[in-house]
């Protein structure tokens, strides 16, 4: 059978989506990684699977490169409410099912294929900082962000180690964000991202990792984030408890994409043809 997909991107962040409500199909974890693959197939950072939810508009299935269902991906969170925009699913304002729990997304603006959507994210209530200074947190992945003084590195390289190594291992491997302070306010970052087993070009849970670790050691008076990441830029905002040590009301706001829209043969393993 024939299956359509969709290419979208969030600040270089970039995804194929599939819609399969009212259908059995679900692709497999081989599926994943064969559209995925930027020589043979589409290309992409991940893939997500669009299905029906008893509480919200939606539900966000969301699979690494590498094939299997992952934890949360901000940016993949924007593109898939500005999906579900173009399939005529909620309102400016929708509400989603995913692995981390409900979320909200808004649509800011529309001009063509493009939207500015603002993603509503969990919270956060435990930032560890390191004898190094390595900041750990999870934002709906876990992350690890290291403060540099430049970002001409081998982000393959040094991130691959540390997403392997022993910091990251009681989460099973974590994304790993090397950040550089532009002033209050203002970052920029590089990310290598465990699952795709490189770097991206955005990651929006790094991103809200980032902004969140540099209130928590750096900058404290600080709630608003500007994010310059190599596919785009985002905004982190966020409200933070000073007693409970606490982040919450967490947004991430950035641009999502619609690239191209096709087909693809399956089979009825969910297998590509």
């Amino acid at each position: 059978m024939k299956t359509h997909f969709w290419k979208y991107e969030g600040a270089g962040n970039d995804f194929v989506l599939l819609d399969c409500r009212g259908t059995n199909f679900r692709p497999s974890e081989e599926f994943i990684r064969t559209i995925c693959c930027r020589r043979t197939g589409v290309g992409a950072d991940g893939a997500m699977v669009l299905t029906e939810s008893a509480t919200c508009d939606f539900a966000m299935h969301y699979h690494n490169a590498d094939g299997p269902e992952a934890t949360m991906c901000g940016n993949g969170g924007r593109c898939i409410a500005w999906f579900a925009d173009l399939l005529g699913i909620g309102g400016d304002t929708k509400t989603f099912e995913a692995v981390d729990g409900q979320h909200t997304a808004e649509i800011l603006s529309r001009e063509g294929d493009t939207a500015r959507v603002r993603l509503q994210m969990v919270d956060v209530d435990r930032v560890v900082v390191d004898g190094e200074g390595d900041v750990l947190l999870n934002t709906g992945s876990p992350h690890l962000v290291r403060f540099v003084e430049g970002l001409d590195m081998d982000v393959v390289g040094v991130g691959s180690a540390l997403r392997y190594g022993p910091k990251c291992a009681p989460t099973g491997g974590a994304n790993i964000n090397f950040v550089r302070v532009l002033g209050e306010g203002r970052l920029s970052l590089r990310t290598y991202e465990r699952g795709v087993e490189d770097e991206t070009l955005a990651c929006g849970t790094g991103a809200t990792a980032a902004a969140i670790a540099t209130c928590h050691t750096l900058q404290p008076s600080v709630r608003r984030f500007d994010l310059a990441a190599r596919g785009g830029d985002l905004v982190v905002e966020f409200a933070h408890n000073h007693d409970t040590d606490t982040y919450t009301d967490i947004y991430l706001t950035g641009p999502a994409r619609m690239v191209f829209h096709g087909e693809v043969e399956v089979a009825d393993n969910g297998e590509r043809v």
